[in-house]
């Protein structure tokens, strides 16, 4: 029997995916999990539902992580979205496709795609240790000997793939742990930062529309005055500011430039299918057909219901006046807040409530190939501890999978070799 092991710390994607590779490879791998389950942070992803990767081409992949995605390029060739969904339904998960290329379980059940990696897991016969706190990385020259326990001691092994997660959503465990192994380590740590989260905005009146969510609208971020991204998509209003897909997809941008103290807004165009003229063409015909209306009455076509009060008020034209006495002046306010309705980003939520962490251990530190460590021997590092992050859409949880497969299997090789 291989006396030689290798251990995996923390049980989510990454480590999950990472434990049972190496053990499928040959290799005696334990997984070690400091909480009372696996998955926790699967199992509450994509509101439960689980947004396990993209449909996307492969090679489309690269261009939708902001953080490093080169460094994914052959690692997600190897292990792509077409060999993740196979690799499910072989554990009992049929998939499905969503718009924007989202990919969910048939069943929009979440536990179901952790049961599966369980079932994974015991197929391939890694062993699992739950509430199980490693404290720091044991090595004697330069080579990997073992993990401290917390309460137990030194386990030994030859190798450990570290798979702690970031540091957002600290109720799933992801606490930051594997930022304080990779310093005590001398591994550089990209300062972690908030990737995906909502934004707060200064405006009183969002308050007054929390709870509405905008579908196909195009919202753009400006950064000190100037244009810097845009998204269209679908977008929601919180009783603090904004949120939905395309406010997270511009967040680590916003945070980023809120960091360095930088004027951050955005404008939200409701009616991005329409030209300025096209607009304007609308409005007039719907103002020739509601020429007795009063004004307040006159919207009910072009906005939501919650969004009309709101839009009235920052016009400027009084809800009572009749629409035929709208200037022409006042309708261009009109048509202004309609294709670009702005906002002043004050802040992000804090890190914890982010659903991905920017940053974390320095990609120029690891070795794309295998994900080992170009310090240590025996020293792997997968999963969202690396400072690697993808926009919303299933791309993070497919990084995560695709660097656990990689370094499962890097180090099930290694170990043998020794």
């Amino acid at each position: 029997m291989n006396t030689k092991r290798i251990i995996v710390v923390g049980g989510g994607a990454a480590g999950m995916m990472a434990a049972g590779q190496a053990a499928f490879s040959g290799a005696r791998a334990l997984l070690l999990e400091k909480k009372a389950s696996l998955g926790r942070k699967i199992a509450i992803s994509g509101k439960g539902r689980c947004n396990i990767t993209n449909a996307a081409n492969v090679e489309d992949f690269i261009i939708h992580y902001p953080g490093n995605g080169r460094f994914l390029q052959g690692i997600l060739r190897e292990f792509d979205n077409i060999k993740l969904r196979e690799f499910l339904a072989r554990y009992g998960v049929e998939t499905k496709v969503e718009r924007g290329g989202r990919v969910f379980p048939v069943s929009d059940d979440a536990e179901a795609v952790v049961r599966a990696l369980e079932k994974f897991l015991a197929e391939a016969k890694a062993e699992v240790k739950h509430g199980k706190t490693v404290d720091s990385i044991v090595i004697q020259e330069d080579r990997i000997t073992g993990v401290r326990v917390s309460g137990e001691g030194v386990y030994a092994a030859q190798a450990v793939i570290v798979c702690t997660g970031g540091a957002s959503y600290p109720g799933t465990g992801s606490t930051g742990d594997g930022y304080r192994l990779a310093r005590a380590l001398g591994h550089n740590v990209i300062s972690p930062r908030p990737a995906l989260i909502p934004l707060r905005t200064a405006e009183a009146w969002v308050k007054e529309v929390q709870g509405l969510s905008l579908r196909n609208v195009e919202v753009s971020l400006w950064i000190s005055g100037q244009k810097k991204a845009k998204e269209f998509g679908e977008m929601l209003f919180t009783h603090f500011g904004v949120s939905g897909p395309v406010i997270l997809t511009l967040s680590r941008l916003a945070g980023d430039a809120l960091h360095e103290g930088k004027p951050v807004s955005l404008t939200i165009n409701l009616k991005p299918a329409l030209t300025a003229e096209q607009l304007d063409l609308r409005v007039q015909r719907d103002f020739q057909e509601l020429s007795n209306k009063q004004f307040k009455n006159s919207l009910a076509a072009l906005l939501p219901k919650s969004l009309i009060p709101v839009i009235i008020k920052l016009s400027g034209i009084e809800p009572d006046q009749a629409v035929h006495q709208i200037t022409r002046e006042k309708r261009k306010r009109l048509l202004g807040l309609l294709q670009e309705l702005s906002l002043t980003v004050t802040a992000t939520l804090p890190l914890e409530a982010a659903i991905v962490t920017a940053g974390g251990v320095d990609v120029k530190e690891i070795n794309p190939k295998n994900m080992t460590s170009k310090k240590i021997a025996g020293l792997y590092w997968a999963g969202e501890v690396v400072d690697i992050d993808g926009v919303t859409g299933g791309y993070n949880l497919q990084a995560a999978f695709a660097m656990g497969y990689r370094a499962g299997r890097a180090a099930a090789e290694y170990v043998r070799s020794l």
